[in-house]
């Protein structure tokens, strides 16, 4: 099982996520305080969530400091379901966002999609439309020269390339990729694919259409 480290300022909040994903058998880390997760040894857990309302620094300000930091999944634990809000979450690393009060399955759902995820080996590399996917680090290059894609683009972008001339829903995108089928797949993945046709952009490519009314395909 996994070990994950829990960030929110509220108490009671964190001892519910606890008792929920020690039913589970995943190994718990608890943090109050979102400064004192500066000091912390990431390598240690294989998922984060990360409260964004808190004091003194909130989710988003430590997500944009830990991203570089840390390889694991994040997913945002928040009140806040705004656009805006989702927009900035993913716009800096985040992978997913939990909207409170969630239920239990909803929690357990969404932490082993990410885990299972992130977990899955494959061996190969594969060219399409001008983009190297290396599968087993999940990475991509153009010209030789890394794209900065976070985990969660890196997989809409294999899983729409490697069924090209395919559309997909954004709720298939959402089931395919993370393996759970919720409220958020609409948002989720409307603002992943904006920010990864930005990063495309910059190399001169645009792989993903639009099929308006029906959601996304590479061509």
């Amino acid at each position: 099982m996994a070990n994950i480290l829990v960030v929110d300022d509220e108490n009671a909040m964190l001892q519910l996520i606890k008792r929920i994903l020690e039913k589970d058998a995943h190994t718990v880390t608890l943090q109050a305080n979102a400064k004192a997760v500066l000091d912390i040894d990431f390598r240690r857990y294989d998922l984060i969530l990360l409260d964004i309302m808190m004091p003194d620094m909130d989710g988003f300000e430590l997500c944009d400091q830990i991203r570089s930091l840390v390889d694991c999944p994040i997913i945002f634990l928040t009140a806040k379901t705004q656009e805006s809000d989702i927009v900035r979450g993913l716009g800096i690393g985040g992978d997913d966002y939990i909207t409170k009060p969630f239920g239990t399955n909803e929690l357990l759902a969404r932490v082993n999609a990410h885990l299972r995820r992130d977990n899955r080996e494959k061996k190969y590399a594969i060219s399409i439309s001008g983009i190297i996917f290396h599968i087993n680090a999940k990475e991509t290059e153009v010209n030789g020269n890394k794209l900065p894609l976070t985990k969660s683009e890196y997989e809409i972008c294999e899983y729409l390339a490697l069924h090209r001339g395919q559309v997909f829903s954004k709720e298939q995108i959402y089931e395919a990729v993370f393996g759970f089928e919720g409220e958020s797949d609409d948002s989720v993945i409307a603002t992943h694919v904006k920010n990864i046709r930005s990063k495309l952009a910059a190399v001169k490519l645009s792989p993903i259409e639009t099929v308006w009314g029906v959601g996304y395909k590479w061509e």
